[in-house]
């Protein structure tokens, strides 16, 4: 049997064929090689599996067929990793720069359960726009607990890093939220979470949670009423609502 690698990176992808060769390459070009890599596809119908199959040197799994949405493949790329930790990077997201995960490896304590850090936003003309902690009203706390999402997603899902044990199945009867769910619960479920004072990702903006923003929104509002309770998450929507008025105010547009 084959040394277990250090990490499963994931990448998750339908129909996403302009996009998934970045996605890729900012992957199989890391200095850091302790890892596998496994691409899990919706059955795309575009020139997806061609650059699949252009790149499957370089992955460990890939499948290619219909699913349940987003989470059910993210669900079946936990179920195939075989990595001491998983790292979801979904098609039109990029690991930060060649030498991430070797700093990850070098700086960063051994064993934790989680880590993670800030991402970089970017659009799909290649500009950057900016970290998501200065973009978005979701400071990245310098100390992460479960608790700190009590006012919303505040380390994005393409930095976090889990031991893969620990990590749950994603749940699937919140379609459009469940990445939140998912990191409050394996927070619940660790005890060393590190943070790695760096960027660790480049997030493509207009994915998915955009696309359905209402339907995220509400589909949040049931995610974070689950953990925190009916009252607190009232109150907590209240101020989550008042942070949102004055970071546009202050900044003079969206977000």
């Amino acid at each position: 049997m084959s040394k277990q690698p250090l990490l499963s990176i994931i990448t998750v992808t339908y129909n996403a064929d302009a996009v998934l060769t970045a996605t890729i390459q900012s992957i199989i070009n890391q200095t850091f090689t302790n890892y596998e890599y496994l691409i899990i596809d919706g059955g795309s119908t575009d020139e997806t599996l061609n650059i699949i199959r252009r790149y499957e040197h370089h992955l460990s799994y890939w499948i290619s067929e219909p699913d349940k949405g987003l989470y059910d493949a993210m669900n079946k790329g936990l179920k195939a990793a075989r990595g001491k930790y998983i790292w979801f990077m979904n098609a039109g997201d990029k690991i930060y720069d060649k030498d991430t995960l070797a700093y990850i490896a070098e700086s960063s304590p051994a064993n934790a359960d989680v880590y993670y850090g800030d991402a970089l936003f970017y659009d799909a003309a290649n500009n950057d726009l900016g970290l998501r902690s200065e973009v978005t009203p979701h400071a990245l706390p310098s100390v992460l607990t479960w608790k700190s999402f009590r006012y919303g997603m505040v380390v994005c899902h393409q930095s976090f890093i889990m031991r893969r044990d620990l990590a749950p199945l994603y749940d699937l009867s919140h379609p459009y939220s469940s990445d939140i769910d998912w990191e409050i619960r394996c927070l619940k479920a660790s005890k060393e979470i590190i943070n790695t004072q760096a960027v660790l990702s480049r997030y493509l903006t207009g994915g998915f949670s955009r696309k359905n923003h209402g339907n995220s929104l509400k589909d949040r509002y049931l995610v974070l009423q689950k953990h925190f309770g009916v009252i607190s998450n009232i109150f907590n929507h209240i101020w989550i609502t008042l942070r949102g008025i004055l970071f546009v105010l202050k900044r003079r547009r969206g977000y």
